[in-house]
């Protein structure tokens, strides 16, 4: 019983092994086709491109302040940027998010070395003020609002604003739009390869959404397959400045620091925003058999 207890213990941690065994070895001359393979067949990749306009847009906005107490620095700081943050959030977490940090900094007592560079004497003892920065990181969901967005974040003074940065969101109905105008791409041109090499189409041995399986090298001696990552395009930020609009009469006096600014201020800051242009793609592989 000992014996067929440890036959059967053996059989059990060797045949995952044997079920990973490769076809062949390496190098072998010829190595056996897949199965959808075995009688005449032809793999057709589907492949199907479209511009979408951009729909997420972001930036952000720091307003500083300086004070000998840190309580009090980042108190004037919040201040600065409280009116803003609200006047933001009324737009709906549909459209716009908000959110809003504060971070302090000492700032040194400062000394010349000996080579006459300007250097900071960071010791707990030599802190003169403190440095607080409220940053305020927007992100529009609904670029029909952000000309208008932007310029009320411009218009509240901020002490420095980066730029505007793009990029698409594909939603679920845009995907399966596209991997199923990729199958229908992958039908028309198995139907036109057959028609020309004067065969029939016949039918679908293989369905692959990923493609990798129109990309199984037979022929180079051995199955080697090409890492495929997800179908849809990377889209990389896409930074954009605009323009003012017209040249009109000089601008209203900008909104006191932590006052929401007003419908003038606004205006006066207002920028042309126009969301770029993105490339989405996808592809599908298809096997048919010949006739």
């Amino acid at each position: 019983m000992r014996i067929l207890a440890a036959a059967l213990l053996l059989a059990a941690v060797t045949t995952p092994v044997i079920a990973q065994t490769p076809p062949a070895t390496i190098g072998q001359q010829y190595v056996p086709a897949p199965w959808w393979m075995r009688d005449p067949v032809i793999a057709s990749i589907g492949q199907v491109k479209v511009e979408i306009q951009a729909n997420r847009a972001g930036f952000s906005a720091s307003f500083q302040s300086v004070d000998r107490s840190v309580a009090e620095a980042s108190r004037k700081a919040a201040d600065q940027v409280r009116a803003l943050s609200q006047t933001l959030a009324a737009y709906g977490v549909d459209k716009v998010r908000v959110e809003t940090t504060i971070a302090t900094i000492p700032l040194y007592e400062q000394y010349r070395d000996a080579e006459g560079e300007l250097r900071d004497n960071e010791r707990a003892d030599k802190i003169q003020r403190y440095q607080a920065v409220a940053t305020v990181s927007v992100t529009v969901r609904d670029v029909a609002v952000l000309e208008r967005v932007y310029a009320t974040v411009v218009a509240s003074q901020p002490s420095s604003t980066d730029t505007v940065y793009f990029s698409l969101e594909p939603d679920n109905a845009w995907k399966a739009n596209l991997a199923a105008e990729a199958m229908k791409d992958a039908r028309r041109r198995a139907l036109a390869a057959a028609e020309n090499a004067g065969a029939t189409l016949g039918p679908v041995r293989v369905i692959d959404p990923t493609g990798r399986a129109c990309q199984t090298d037979v022929l180079a001696g051995w199955p080697s397959f090409r890492a495929n990552d997800d179908q849809q395009t990377s889209l990389e930020d896409v930074v954009v400045t605009g323009q003012r609009r017209m040249a009109g009469p000089p601008p209203p006096p900008p909104a006191p620091a932590g006052v929401a600014p007003g419908e003038a201020q606004i205006e006066a800051a207002r920028l042309a925003l126009q969301p770029p242009l993105q490339t989405l793609t996808d592809s599908a592989c298809v096997v048919y058999g010949l006739n």
